[in-house]
């Protein structure tokens, strides 16, 4: 079977009708399995990762969440975790066929909550990547500061660029910066981040607010579906610790590292990444 070299568009209708645009490969007919990308980051995120997967015959979905890249943003300015999970139940059952979720960050979170309380979203499987009951204040500030740095935006795309790689010194600086364009966009002679900034609000409330841990380690176990914990090497927002006693409540779910990959694990080694995620999917049963 030949996967598509180019995605194909898609929308699908999230929590209130909320329009999802995203892209596909692969196959119609191939098992469906869902990427969700992180918060401040668009589908794009996952450009390398969507053709690999199509190729070992998955129909790859990967949808902008809402408020960013080209969905809609929520017409109240509402970006709680909630709103999120709703939106995956919703893309889960538009699909059928019980996808499995693969989700960094803000798409892990949201794909955890749909898949593990009432009503449960139909997933065969779930990948969290780099995220887990309870994230390091540090690394999550230092996410957050970054997302509310250069409001007004920036003169050109290789200034984006240039940000990027100073936010992120452990990864290689990108040979053309024209690729960060997909995460932007024009706002009179400026290029601003994709997303709606009025998410960010909703933010600084997520860090780790009372009964939320336990909240997720509940979801967690109540999923009843194999879940693997991707965390990166050099992680600042997932402590060792953190994925170890996750893995530890949660019967079952186990967790690989990727050397080198920070919290962005797909993005900072995408081979490696691939690499530690293809066996847990081709045990999927």
């Amino acid at each position: 079977m030949t996967a598509r070299a180019e995605p194909r568009p898609r929308t699908f209708a999230g929590r209130d009708g909320t329009l999802l645009t995203a892209d596909v490969w692969g196959e119609a007919t191939s098992p469906p399995l869902v990427l969700l990308h992180g918060g401040g980051q668009t589908r794009h995120a996952w450009d390398r990762t969507g053709p690999r997967l199509a190729a070992l015959g998955w129909q790859v979905v990967a949808p902008d969440l809402r408020g960013h890249g080209t969905s809609e943003w929520s017409a109240d300015g509402n970006y709680d975790l909630d709103q999120f999970a709703e939106d995956v139940r919703a893309l889960v059952g538009e699909l059928g066929n019980r996808p499995v979720l693969v989700g960094a960050s803000l798409g892990g979170l949201s794909s955890l909550l749909a898949a593990g309380e009432a009503p449960e979203a139909a997933i065969r499987a779930l990948v969290l990547i780099d995220v887990a009951h309870r994230p390091d204040p540090r690394g999550f500030h230092r996410i957050v500061e970054f997302m509310r740095r250069e409001p007004d935006g920036f003169a050109s795309v290789g200034e984006a660029a240039a940000a990027v790689s100073a936010h992120l010194p452990h990864r290689p600086r990108p040979r053309n910066p024209e690729g960060i364009r997909n995460n932007l966009r024009r706002q009179g002679d400026r290029w601003v981040w994709h997303w709606d900034p009025r998410m960010l609000d909703s933010f600084e409330g997520r860090m780790d607010p009372p009964g939320m841990a336990e909240r997720l380690l509940d979801a967690a176990c109540h999923a009843d579906v194999p879940i693997l914990l991707v965390r990166g090497g050099i992680s600042d927002v997932v402590r060792e610790d953190i994925a170890e006693q996750f893995c530890a409540r949660v019967p079952r779910a186990r967790r690989v590292e990727v050397a080198d990959a920070g919290h962005m694990v797909a993005g900072d080694r995408n081979e490696h990444f691939l690499d530690a995620i293809v066996p847990f999917l081709e045990g999927i049963e």
